[in-house]
């Protein structure tokens, strides 16, 4: 039977309790409405640890001026059944006081220069650090051995790689697959806000990714991938906000360049942003 603990005091106790077994700990921080692709994250965890916590917290500190944090739904008994049902052994469900003592104006801010500031960090100022600042507590509070984070946020992935090694952090950093609809759709708790007609278009998304990818194999040059698949994009309806190829670290690759590659994708379709990403390797 999962546990729901709302005080950090308890929280800390019993992840001590599981020390003094003998027993490793892994995390999985959600903001709740959760689906199949979090629950393959809590899955993941088990592999990896003997225990599982889980978190569910809305974070107002990533929410962008016209992002609505109210908006974000709530599901708690559902989250709550699911992560049972997934093997999570404890639910941390913190208040925003438990996690911001002093108050949001006054929190102290984890910012992960660089790699932060593209891209995603572009079109969203400022998610990055509070995506970093909500990690940074989460970490300090649980005291994980592992946590699983999913390859779907691959920039988020990738900037919470980075602070972890900047900042010593002792909890390592698991990625689990992208979880797709049977139409390749990347599941994602936004998706409850397609409409019927915009949900037949949306995965038109991961078309375009497939497409880029063949695309780069067959060795057309990287802007003209990246402007046929914003040109896929237009006509289906979106409003991307990019469409490109990069390298894992993020650089743009020359024509040609070997090694792993990334295509990344966010859009706009009706009042709902979608973001997707497909990894594949050009041969030499």
């Amino acid at each position: 039977m999962i546990e729901t603990i709302t005080q950090l005091a308890v929280l800390r106790e019993r992840i001590r309790q599981w020390r003094r077994e003998g027993q490793t700990v892994g995390f999985v921080p959600t903001m709740g409405n959760l689906h199949a692709g979090h629950y393959s994250l809590v899955k993941l965890a088990r592999q990896h640890a003997d225990k599982v916590v889980s978190s569910v917290f809305v974070n107002p500190t990533q929410f962008g001026p016209s992002e609505d944090f109210t908006r974000y739904p709530r599901t708690p008994d559902a989250d709550t059944s699911g992560l049972q049902a997934a093997g999570c052994d404890v639910l941390w469900l913190p208040e925003v006081e438990a996690m911001y003592p002093f108050g949001v104006p006054l929190a102290a801010n984890v910012h992960v220069p660089g790699i932060s500031s593209v891209l995603e960090g572009a079109c969203r100022p400022g998610h990055f650090d509070g995506v970093c600042t909500v990690v940074t507590r989460l970490f300090n509070q649980v005291q994980a051995d592992v946590a699983a984070f999913g390859k779907k946020d691959f920039q988020q992935l990738a900037v919470i790689r980075q602070m972890v090694v900047d900042l010593h952090l002792p909890t390592a950093i698991i990625a689990g697959s992208i979880v797709r609809e049977a139409d390749g759709l990347a599941m994602s708790s936004r998706n409850q806000y397609l409409s019927e007609q915009d949900r037949a278009t949306a995965p038109v998304i991961y078309r375009c990714l497939l497409a880029m990818r063949d695309a780069a194999l067959a060795g057309v040059p990287r802007a003209q991938v990246e402007a046929e698949a914003d040109g896929m994009l237009r006509r289906a309806g979106f409003e991307p906000d990019y469409a490109v190829l990069r390298s894992p670290d993020f650089n743009a690759p020359q024509d040609g360049h070997e090694g792993p590659y990334v295509a990344l994708i966010a859009a706009r379709l009706g009042r709902t942003r979608l973001i997707d990403n497909l990894e594949f390797d050009l041969p030499g």
